[in-house]
């Protein structure tokens, strides 16, 4: 991850999630002295990978978005800082075959956009997002299926933004997010792209029409 980070200020935290659903806190006075060679941020276990870094002010609630169409939203004050070389703590629990896709850091000013595989996609108000314990089953975020696919990209957006959706057989999409309805939290979305049958959506991105501006 790129992170804009101008000042090693104390009360600046890196939180990090993996795939398979650790989160960790860790004051970003701790990276302050990097080495040529690097340094150690996260010890990541075999079959586990780094999916998301934030920068928070450690008072933020997070979002964890799954393969399977989960979420759980909890607060980061949940999340005890620890030292750069430690593993993280459980953030959600997760079901077979799924693991965590996207972290975010939520703004209760955007709308959650969530894309699946087969180009459907919707958008729902965060406040559908409660609340929940850390380390818990989480929510729906989106009814996957076989027609619509499993999540690729879950975002936050508001109406002003456009997004763009990358295939697999190399196709870029770019649309309006405000050409995605708002709906409910528990749905199975819209088809925002028609795809053929041997191509998929690999990866979504924002629009940034500024170098400053971040999510």
């Amino acid at each position: 991850a790129i992170l804009p980070v101008r000042e090693f200020e104390p009360g600046k935290y890196l939180v990090m999630a993996t795939k398979n659903g650790l989160v960790k806190k860790t004051e970003l006075t701790e990276y302050s002295n990097p080495r040529a060679t690097g340094i150690i941020a996260l010890t990541i276990v075999e079959g586990d990978a780094l999916v998301s870094v934030a920068l928070t002010d450690g008072q933020q609630d997070l979002l964890l978005s799954t393969f399977k169409g989960k979420a759980i939203r909890f607060s980061e004050t949940k999340v005890r800082p620890i030292g750069r070389t430690a593993m993280g703590v459980r953030g959600i629990a997760l079901g077979k075959n799924d693991y965590v896709i996207d972290m975010n850091v939520v703004h209760n000013e955007f709308t959650i956009l969530t894309v699946t595989e087969k180009g459907y996609g919707k958008r729902s108000p965060v406040d559908l997002y409660r609340i929940q314990g850390r380390g818990g089953k989480g929510i729906i975020n989106i009814k996957c299926t076989p027609k619509r696919g499993n999540v690729v990209g879950v975002l936050q957006v508001s109406d002003t933004d456009d997004v763009l959706m990358i295939t697999s057989a190399g196709k870029i999409i770019r649309m309006g997010v405000s050409t995605i309805r708002v709906i409910s939290r528990n749905t199975q979305g819209m088809a925002l792209q028609w795809l053929s049958d041997d191509d998929k959506v690999v990866a979504v991105a924002r629009v940034l029409e500024s170098e400053d501006e971040e999510v």
